[in-house]
């Protein structure tokens, strides 16, 4: 009997651990339903600068992978989820650091680029407050699209600005290494 009871704890605890996971105080969904599209964790991390937690950023597919560059260039459903978890975020930062990312992503060669780039930084103009959450989900023959704490920003169009975005943090040269490697579930 105490043989039984072990194995169904052990049963439901890994049914309960692979639902969700928490990453400092953010609990992170083991699946995200938006645009109709239902996607699956691929993995999740925090966003660091100078040893301070600025955002949790959680990667979902429609199938896994641990190849930044293959994800990134896809032509398939996915989303990047970020929870806000510092004050020292605003909104002049974030853009800065969009333009800082872009720049990175596309080996300086952002001139192709520019207006969707200009229009996706116009989705973070709006006061950035601890404990917001941007989903940035990728449609095919739609584009990317942001909301910002469940209200839709804009869709920018084009598998090109979703492969140069996607790859700000699964690039070459991403924003932050553990945060990419934490999304590719390393």
């Amino acid at each position: 009997m105490k043989k039984q009871i072990f194995t169904l704890f052990i049963a439901l605890t890994a049914i309960f651990a692979s639902a969700q996971k928490t990453i400092g105080d953010v609990k992170v969904d083991a699946k995200l339903s938006v645009e109709g599209q239902n996607l699956t964790l691929n993995g999740a991390g925090t966003r660091e600068k100078m040893f301070m937690d600025m955002y949790v950023g959680s990667l979902y597919v429609t199938k896994k992978s641990s190849d930044g560059n293959a994800i990134s260039a896809a032509n398939e459903a996915m989303a990047i989820k970020l929870n806000i978890v510092s004050g020292l975020i605003s909104s002049e930062k974030m853009i800065t650091a969009i333009n800082e990312g872009f720049e990175s992503s596309t080996g300086k060669k952002i001139a192709p680029l520019k207006a969707k780039i200009d229009k996706f930084k116009s989705f973070f103009k709006d006061k950035i407050n601890k404990k917001d959450v941007f989903i940035i989900v990728y449609v095919p023959n739609d584009g990317v699209s942001v909301y910002k704490n469940g209200s839709k920003k804009g869709t920018i169009e084009g598998l090109d600005f979703k492969k140069a975005l996607f790859g700000i943090w699964l690039g070459n040269n991403p924003a932050d290494d553990d945060l990419k490697a934490g999304m590719l579930g390393k």
